[in-house]
């Protein structure tokens, strides 16, 4: 049984939405241990108690070394010792890369995690890389987050020969700032990746390619501005519906299939994103994830560790970046 760590301070609506989802991620057969202050109502779900927490707005790498024993710290420790396969946040994301880089450490020729979430794309789940590990990146690090990317597409997604592209502000070459520029120079001339050019955010939802590759700074707005497209669109759509009784009537009709395209296009069907390039599995939930977000985010973490994501990722690294 793959077990998983869970920070239960950690997010908006903490520690009462974690604690439920965490114990749906349980009942699916999963092992979920909580970490948290003493006294916390677990529903029965093993806790571990912890003196400290870390709040959203604190300094990241100062949070962690001044809080060993908060409940991020905890969980993030126990994926280090052997306690845990895995590891689920929804707290301070820095926090959880500080914590990550102190105690998982980085994988060998790894020189930067990067944060790869899925995107609900209409043909099929795609990946985007970095979302927000790295505000600041230079284009070798473009270049190695593309193969770490591509390692998991074809790892947990099934992708045999996944394709990649380069999120710019045009899909000539030519486009872009000096960054773009230069990793779309490196991911040409690197012929072990079947990369297809630059993609405009606006051809994210198609599905422009397996692998989507950016700096943390783009690929974190990209990903906020679709997540908030998608959730405002579908309650618009729903208040369309309800606000009359012909809507209402034909809202019947279309129900299933709205319920599908949301089940398909909802942020939190994946709950989180994997934190890749550590030596332990590490998955940042949204801060704002409620019950079942966080329990597909164990169920993520509970997928990677069955993968052997970071296993795959070390193995195959070495002779993809030649770093």
């Amino acid at each position: 049984m793959t077990r998983v760590a869970v920070d239960a301070l950690g997010g908006d609506n903490a520690p009462e939405a974690v604690i439920l989802g965490a114990l749906d991620a349980a009942a699916a057969g999963i092992e979920v241990t909580l970490y948290g202050t003493a006294g916390l109502d677990t529903h029965g779900l093993p806790l571990v108690e912890t003196t400290e927490e870390i709040r959203m707005a604190e300094k990241p790498a100062e949070a962690v070394r001044a809080k060993p024993d908060s409940s991020l710290v905890a969980a993030v420790r126990a994926v280090a010792d052997g306690d845990a396969d895995a590891v689920v946040s929804a707290g301070n994301t820095g926090a959880m890369l500080a914590a990550g880089l102190l105690h998982l450490r980085r994988l060998p020729n790894v020189m930067r995690p990067a944060i790869a979430v899925p995107i609900p794309a209409r043909r099929g789940p795609s990946v985007l890389l970095d979302a927000g590990a790295n505000a600041d990146a230079r284009p070798d690090n473009l270049l190695q987050f593309a193969h770490m990317g591509a390692v998991f597409a074809e790892e947990l997604l099934g992708i045999a020969s996944p394709t990649l592209r380069l999120l710019s502000i045009g899909e000539e070459d030519e486009k872009g700032n000096q960054l773009a520029l230069e990793a779309n120079r490196l991911l040409r001339d690197e012929n072990r990746l079947d990369f297809r050019g630059n993609v405009e955010s606006r051809d994210l939802l198609r599905g422009a390619a397996d692998v989507v590759v950016t700096d943390g700074f783009t690929g974190n707005i990209a990903l906020k501005l679709l997540e908030g497209t998608i959730v405002e669109l579908l309650d618009a759509l729903r208040d369309e519906i309800e606000a009359t009784p012909r809507g209402k009537l034909g809202g019947l009709l279309i129900r299933p299939a709205a319920r599908r395209l949301r089940a398909k296009l909802d942020p939190d069907a994946y709950g989180g994103a994997y934190l890749l390039g550590l030596r332990g599995l590490a998955v940042v939930a949204h801060g704002r994830s409620g019950r079942r977000a966080i329990a597909n985010a164990v169920r993520l973490a509970a997928r990677g560790a069955e993968h052997r994501v970071v296993e795959r990722l070390a193995e195959r690294l070495p002779e993809r970046v030649g770093v």
